[in-house]
């Protein structure tokens, strides 16, 4: 298989990883460097670091960034549906996300490091490589599941490029066994370099893979995907305690500033998170230096996409109360009515007539447009798929909207609201959730939405609860991670992990009712017998074909296969 490493010998990696330091502008000439001269000083494991962090969250170049990513789940319904989801992903010849590269690199470090002389400084750079092999392991281990575990890098005639796949247990073990390296040896968030990995970013990836692991396991037991003696206890146990944590510590609380109607919303709006709160690690951008396209994407086109009708009505009435079953509910006979004495999280999600698109803050303040409909009569990147068109992230200052790439806000790749989720699933899972815990987490979250707090005595039995097969508490606490981190990307692999399919497969998305007169004569959009729109009507007549035997995992590329027969193909898939 040789694992995507054969082109990523010694001097390559070296030259490669040379780019910059200080803020990635610093660049040392690549034809000045060499194996000899380099590793000799911690600002050389400054430099070489520096290569990872571009692998962190960011913007795209024409695109909403982070606020796109769910367009892979039932959250949002792009104009051109998921292949995955729709059960007609192939397999590929090379590439598929099978690349070891960064591994190879991180091995690199990670062997070379712990020989230059820096004490303190050299071991919370020794940390940052640690946290980076767990960062890149994990994103394998999503995709794949069992993995070869190499922690060396290798030469072309290295054995172990020919071994076989462990199990995803053993590579989930060594990934919270790194995360443990790294909370050990990386400075806090005080003494930490600004903007780089310190130990509470960690401590926050390890509840966000403990977790992951140990509901994969519990959810996936008895199936294809399952793992052999699994002990999804383990890895709960892990989460939790990583997640309470980094509570306890207390160097990071809820951003509240008392504003329910907005503060929400300022949290994913801003070019500058140094002074939030909640934010546990973000990435920078400054005009003239670094900028994206996001704004563009996010007020005046639509981007070809939409939030889908499923996560609307997933939000709770302010009573507390889920709408099937809510006094306070206003039905769905147009945008305002959709929000009217909803979670003011769902206001803030998604935009409604009269909200602001353009306003010229340098002249004054003046309003130049507002949102009147969603563009679902329009066609390209201007195209509201569903009626529903995401306002989260947007920020309508016409500075940052007048030309091409000049958006600076800020993607927040940690926050706490996360953790807090993480803490209170986990415990959740493991049937130990109490009310004081659910006040630490989920209700600190309701407090800032201004919403009633979740009171476990209390739950209303809500008839469509998309989970029957589970608790309500459970149900809840899935309610409360779906509409907190909604269009921030967590939605698919929480679907994948909690194994259900049930939700995708023979499906069909919704969008938004449509209101005919709203809109220009003979517009021609897709409905569904009551008038939601429908907008894969003909493309895919019978729902999502998912397959639950063969799409919980990507396929291995036949290459690969063809290189290593050890390599076993995941569940479902051929080798070529």
């Amino acid at each position: 298989m040789k694992l995507r490493l054969t082109y990523h010998i010694l001097f390559i990696a070296v030259l490669l990883v040379s780019s910059c330091k200080k803020g990635f502008l610093d660049k040392r000439p690549l034809n000045q460097i060499s194996e000899p001269e380099f590793w000799k000083t911690t600002s050389d494991l400054e430099i070489y670091l520096n290569n990872f962090y571009a692998a962190l969250p960011e913007w795209g170049s024409h695109d909403a960034g982070p606020f796109w990513k769910d367009n892979n789940s039932d959250n949002m319904v792009p104009g051109l549906y998921n292949m995955r989801l729709a059960g007609l992903a192939t397999l590929p010849v090379t590439g598929g996300g099978w690349n070891w590269g960064n591994i190879r690199s991180v091995n690199l470090f990670l062997e070379k490091a712990p020989a230059v002389n820096g004490g303190p400084e050299k071991d919370h750079y020794l940390g940052e490589g640690y946290f980076f092999r767990a960062w890149f392991y994990f994103d394998l281990l999503q995709q794949f599941g069992d993995l070869p575990w190499i922690d060396k890098p290798l030469a072309t005639n290295s054995p172990e490029l020919y071994n076989q796949r462990v199990s995803r247990s053993v590579i989930a073990d060594n990934i919270l066994k790194d995360l443990d390296q790294a909370i050990a040896q990386l400075k806090d968030k005080e003494s930490a370099p600004l903007f780089r990995i310190n130990r509470s970013v960690a401590l926050a990836l390890k509840s966000r893979v403990a977790l992951y692991e140990g509901t994969w396991e519990k959810y996936h037991q008895g199936t294809v995907f399952g793992v052999t003696g699994a002990d999804p206890a383990k890895y709960l146990k892990q989460a939790a305690s990583a997640a309470k944590m980094l509570m306890d510590e207390k160097k990071y609380a809820i951003f509240n500033e008392g504003h329910p109607e907005k503060d929400y919303s300022l949290l994913f709006n801003q070019s500058d998170l140094s002074g939030n709160s909640e934010v546990i690690f973000w990435r920078k951008y400054k005009l003239g230096v670094a900028s994206h396209n996001g704004q563009r994407y996010l007020s005046i086109l639509a981007g070809n996409t939409g939030i889908s009708k499923a996560l609307i009505q997933s939000y709770l009435c302010t009573d507390g109360k889920p709408i099937a079953v809510s006094d306070k509910y206003q039905g769905d006979n147009g945008l305002l009515n959709v929000v009217k004495n909803r979670d003011a999280r769902l206001r803030q999600l998604i935009f409604v007539p009269g909200d602001p698109i353009t306003i010229d803050y340098n002249g004054g303040g003046d309003t130049l447009s507002k949102f009147v409909r969603a563009a679902v009569n329009l066609g390209g990147d201007s195209r509201d798929v569903t009626g529903y068109q995401i306002r989260k992230g947007s920020y309508p200052d016409k500075t940052l909207q007048q030309g091409d790439f000049m958006s600076t806000t800020a993607p927040i790749i940690f926050r706490l609201g996360e953790v807090l989720l993480n803490y209170a699933e986990a415990k959740a899972e493991m049937g130990e959730l109490s009310q004081t815990d659910v006040d630490l987490s989920i209700n600190l979250l309701r407090s800032r939405a201004g919403m009633p707090p979740l009171v476990i005595a209390g739950i209303v039995n809500d008839p469509n609860w998309e989970f029957p097969g589970v608790s309500g508490l459970i149900n809840e606490v899935r309610r409360e991670r779906r509409v907190e981190l909604a269009c921030e990307g967590f939605r698919l692999n929480d679907l994948l992990r909690w194994r259900a399919h049930h939700l995708i497969v023979n499906q069909r998305p919704r969008g938004a009712k449509f209101i005919k007169g709203d809109y220009p004569p003979n517009t021609d959009i897709p409905l569904d017998g009551s008038g939601y729109i429908d907008p894969y009507q003909q493309a895919l007549t019978n729902g999502y074909g998912f397959k639950p035997e063969r799409d919980y995992l990507n396929p291995l590329p036949a290459y690969e296969l063809s290189l290593n027969e050890k390599l076993a193909q995941n569940p479902g898939w051929p080798r070529k």
